[in-house]
């Protein structure tokens, strides 16, 4: 499969649609009453319906700036590669798991024209050059994260996995293109995480944009980096692949809303638990062979 890049015109996002009319909410899966909210994972929450594919598309958001150059980009490549497999295994058979990765550094390139079936994905060796153009990765995956676009799925869909990695401070404004990215129903609902690589990537700017610092993490290695994409493209996935019924302490529904800030919330929990069990590096130095 060859790396084509995408060059079609831009298409807006219709900022009234909301996501939600995809997803399937109306079902409740009773469960025991603990001190804490329940999360229940049904299995197949869908199995009344004629669909028998649910789709989730998981986005990597890359920084391919001058300063990835060398071994930052060469660890990241190979640590892609062998994520895919692992992929592969993530969901249930009713759902159809597709990735989607998006360039940043002068300019934004998709690796492929259109997300692509895990079962056929082949990563594409990434270079690095140029600036971080970080705003405007957020502009343009704005512009694809719709219906008309990247989403246009005809199975129901659950909101993506957004993952985004960065070894620096953007070269542009950020927050001009974050602030359009908020517009966007799918990316309010979807799961979002974020890896700061090495010494100068900035964990607050992450933190804008995934909601959460417990959805942050950084690598200052080699070994650091390959646990930890592996631990936030797993874990995104696993948790963004269920169909999840959610029941407070008096058994009473609670929003489509709520519903979506558990799965976040779940996430950051999961990740940090992750970390907190992986073997420390204190006495590495920052950035060690970079």
């Amino acid at each position: 499969m060859s790396n084509e890049h995408f060059t079609e015109p831009e298409v807006n996002e219709n900022k009234n649609a909301s996501p939600l009319d995809d997803f399937d909410m109306t079902e409740n899966v009773a469960a025991p009453e603990t001190d804490e909210s329940i999360l229940d994972f049904d299995d197949d929450p869908l199995s009344a319906t004629s669909v028998s594919k649910k789709s989730l598309v998981i986005f990597f958001l890359i920084d391919t700036s001058g300063s990835m150059k060398g071994k930052k980009m060469g660890e990241l490549n190979t640590v892609m590669e062998e994520l895919i497999p692992e992929i592969r295994r993530v969901g249930e058979a009713d759902t159809e798991v597709k990735v989607a990765v998006l360039t940043f550094s002068t300019e934004v390139r998709w690796m492929y024209s259109t997300p692509i079936p895990i079962e056929d994905f082949e990563w594409a060796r990434l270079r690095a050059s140029g600036v971080t153009s970080m705003g405007a990765a957020f502009k343009e995956l704005n512009h694809r994260m719709s219906r008309n676009s990247f989403l246009s799925s005809p199975s129901l869909s659950f909101a993506p996995v957004i993952f985004l990695m960065t070894d620096g401070y953007p070269s542009d404004d950020y927050k001009e293109g974050l602030r359009e990215l908020q517009t966007n129903s799918w990316y309010k609902f979807g799961l979002k995480a974020a890896l700061g690589i090495g010494q100068e990537a900035n964990d607050n700017i992450l933190a804008e944009f995934t909601g959460s610092a417990d959805t942050v993490v950084h690598a200052y290695t080699g070994g650091q980096l390959a646990q930890m994409i592996k631990i936030i493209a797993v874990t995104s996935s696993q948790i963004g692949s269920k169909s999840m019924t959610l029941s407070d302490d008096t058994s009473h529904e609670l929003a489509e809303e709520d519903v979506f800030a558990a799965k976040q919330k779940l996430l950051g929990q999961q990740i940090q638990e992750l970390i907190s069990k992986q073997p420390g590096d204190d006495d590495v130095p920052f950035d060690t062979g970079w």
